[in-house]
């Protein structure tokens, strides 16, 4: 008798277990590494309370849009948004997830976080390779009482294909008449310093910083923060010197108007406000109409509905700003709405 009890209490854990396993449901995900640390710390709690996983690979924007055209990934993350006719093309909706910003950081003694300032035209003769030593005037100016020694500038940028770089080079286009005729705006650039270091991914970009001394870069401020990376303080639209912060990105987003353009690929690069981030953008997502996995995009579905709910905390935690409730109800009615169930 105990042996037949023995018999049904081991196929009956067995059965379960199995039953268990099927139900688990794995999404995969590739893009952006401006948005990688919060995708992260989004999973770990998302998979404490559905039991599903997310794996994302943090390969950058271009990466990101290769493999979801592609079909390998159940959703692509880019910064710099696909425009509309090409998400028709392709099948795709494209949606906002979170607000983040691009800062200039920097290794160089002697001083703290944001106690350098620095402005847009005076940051693309950094990048340009026009100003190659801090000690440059233009620099000195904009800051004035603080002594520079005539240390040579090393620009680090990015050499993968990069969203980051798409806001960053957005940005210096606005502000740089001479970055706009002889560089652009892309995910891919020719960086014309002499100096260039490149590096894949923010992490690249924030390892090359750390370990560069004089050294100038640009990375999603969650990446500065985590890596205790100095930042320089910038001059906005309004001609105001801001520090980056949770309330500088939420006050350069607060005009903005998602439908204004079909895909909601909106730039929110150089808003107007006193208090406003001048290099803040949004990180978006990929996902197909018509899905390969019903099950997995639904899943994908699921995660961020969660993420827009209950993820607010762990967002701010990094310093990148929630979306408003009413930008994911709007998602959620005329973007989701789209994506075969």
């Amino acid at each position: 008798m105990k042996k037949n009890n023995f018999i049904v209490t081991f196929f009956a854990t067995l059965l379960l277990s199995t039953f268990v396993y099927a139900k688990e449901i794995t999404i995969t995900g590739a893009g952006a590494t401006f948005v990688a640390p919060l995708i992260s710390k989004w999973s770990e709690e998302y998979k404490k309370i559905s039991g599903n996983s997310i794996n994302y690979a943090s390969i950058g924007s271009s990466g990101g849009v290769k493999q979801i055209r592609e079909k390998t990934v159940d959703f692509g993350a880019t910064d710099a948004p696909v425009k509309n006719e090409d998400l028709e093309k392709d099948g795709m909706v494209q949606f906002p997830e979170i607000i983040g910003a691009v800062v200039p950081v920097i290794n160089f003694e002697g001083f703290k976080p944001g106690e350098l300032r620095i402005d847009g035209p005076t940051l693309a003769s950094i990048f340009l390779g026009d100003i190659t030593k801090w000690s440059d005037k233009r620099i000195a100016d904009l800051n004035a009482g603080k002594k520079l020694p005539d240390t040579e500038i090393t620009v680090i940028t990015r050499s993968d294909g990069s969203g980051t770089t798409n806001v960053f080079t957005n940005y210096l286009s606005k502000v740089s008449p001479a970055w706009k005729e002889k560089v652009g705006t892309a995910n891919t650039v020719n960086w014309p310093a002499k100096s260039t270091i490149g590096g894949k991914g923010n992490e690249g970009v924030a390892a090359n910083v750390t370990r560069v001394k004089g050294s100038i870069g640009y990375v999603e401020f969650a990446y500065a923060k985590l890596n205790n990376i100095p930042h320089m303080n910038m001059k906005n639209l309004d001609g105001k010197f801001v520090a980056p912060s949770l309330e500088s990105f939420k006050a350069a987003a607060a005009g903005a108007d998602w439908t204004s353009v079909p895909g909601m690929g909106i730039s929110l690069n150089n808003q107007k406000g006193e208090k406003s981030w001048p290099i803040t953008s949004a990180s978006f997502i990929l996902m197909y109409k018509t899905p390969l996995d019903k099950t997995k995009s639904n899943e994908t579905l699921k995660f961020f509905e969660w993420a827009f709910k209950n993820g607010g905390k762990a967002a701010e935690s990094l310093e990148y700003v929630p979306l408003p409730a009413n930008v994911t109800d709007y998602i959620a009615k005329n973007v989701w709405s789209k994506i075969q169930k």
